[in-house]
């Protein structure tokens, strides 16, 4: 009776954990909370992977800035060897064209809370699991927005230079091994902001922009949203236009993605009180994680809210799909408390 009851209860304390939102599920979790950290996809003979790149730990202090890198394939999760070029870094981005996984820039912090940005590019062939250095950035950027177009072309959208934002638009082409510049983010400046990319569409929103008086600096919330078109045979060209904003409140750092099977963007949690990486507000009160999943359907030019779908959660770099089900990937949620969770969650199309 003993044995049944404690099965029982193992039973209940498992569907608990999986029905824990509506629509969701976790995952095996990290093998170590993180936050901030880089992360991709992939799809195999074997199924689909998720990588995690770089990232805070949960001192949050310059100390627990890390360049460890996890590997989730076939149901457990493994530590994968990084560059020997890497440094700890965050606010990094990581893409996949085919099965490479490219990692790009973040930042580094000091003792004396010194900020540099990172130009270099590495490349992870993940069928060999071998690393390469491919490129680096012709102006180093972090908190940027990383998108990938016509299986060759990665951009880089706006982002963190060193001591400010820039606007500018830079594409490797990975084919060519070249850079390109194209038409430059419309909206102020950000980092922070986030996006996602269906066919040749992107949508970008939000960040953080740089109100300067005199010499000192101020970080304001952007609540701005921007559609953007590539034009096809010039992908140097993009054609920006105003959007509705999905809600007049900026989130920094959300987790967003394009899902293109449904023609759509989504953008999951954030907080609405930018912070510096310990999740302290520029403001210099504590940032709280939102609960909110935000759905532009691109078919009909309107946003959705959802607010029953996922934790409250923030601190992200990018929103994985398989093509049905996302994956939020660590991040911080309620009192900054940095996870080791994986959020799996799927939204219903009404």
């Amino acid at each position: 009776m003993k044995l049944l009851s404690f099965l029982f209860t193992m039973f209940f304390v498992l569907v608990l954990s999986t029905c824990h939102h509506k629509n969701s599920q976790f995952i095996p979790v990290l093998p170590l909370s993180i936050s901030n950290n880089a992360v991709a996809m992939i799809n195999t003979q074997k199924g689909f992977e998720i990588y995690s790149f770089n990232g805070l730990l949960t001192g949050k202090t310059w100390k627990d800035i890390t360049n460890n890198g996890y590997r989730l394939s076939q149901g457990s999760w493994k530590s994968i060897s990084m560059p020997e070029l890497s440094l700890p870094v965050l606010a990094s981005t990581a893409v996949n064209i085919g099965t490479d996984v490219y990692l790009i820039g973040g930042y580094t912090v000091n003792q004396k809370g010194e900020e540099k940005s990172v130009a270099d590019i590495f490349k992870l062939d993940t069928v060999k699991q071998e690393w390469s250095v491919v490129t680096k950035m012709p102006v180093p950027v972090d908190d940027t927005v990383a998108l990938t177009y016509a299986n060759r072309y990665i951009y880089l959208i706006s982002g963190w230079h060193d001591v400010d934002n820039v606007s500018i638009v830079q594409v490797y082409d990975v084919k060519l091994n070249k850079w390109f510049t194209a038409n430059p983010y419309p909206a102020p400046a950000v980092f922070g902001h986030a996006g996602g990319i269906v066919e040749n569409t992107l949508v970008i929103c939000d960040g953080v922009k740089v109100v300067k008086h005199g010499k000192s600096k101020e970080f304001v919330a952007s609540p701005i949203c921007q559609l953007g078109v590539i034009n096809p045979t010039h992908p140097e060209i993009i054609d920006w236009s105003d959007m509705p904003h999905h809600s007049q409140t900026a989130y920094y750092r959300m987790a967003a993605t394009g899902d293109i099977e449904n023609s759509r963007f989504i953008f999951a949690g954030g907080s609405d009180n930018p912070y510096n990486y310990d999740g302290i507000g520029y403001n210099k009160v504590p940032s709280e994680a939102s609960n909110l999943v935000f759905e532009y359907d691109s078919n009909y030019n309107v946003w959705k809210t959802h607010s029953d779908i996922i934790g409250s959660t923030m601190d992200h770099r990018a929103l994985l799909t398989d093509g049905h089900w996302f994956y939020i990937v660590g991040g911080m949620k309620k009192q900054q408390k940095i996870s080791n969770e994986i959020m799996k969650f799927t939204i219903d199309n009404e």
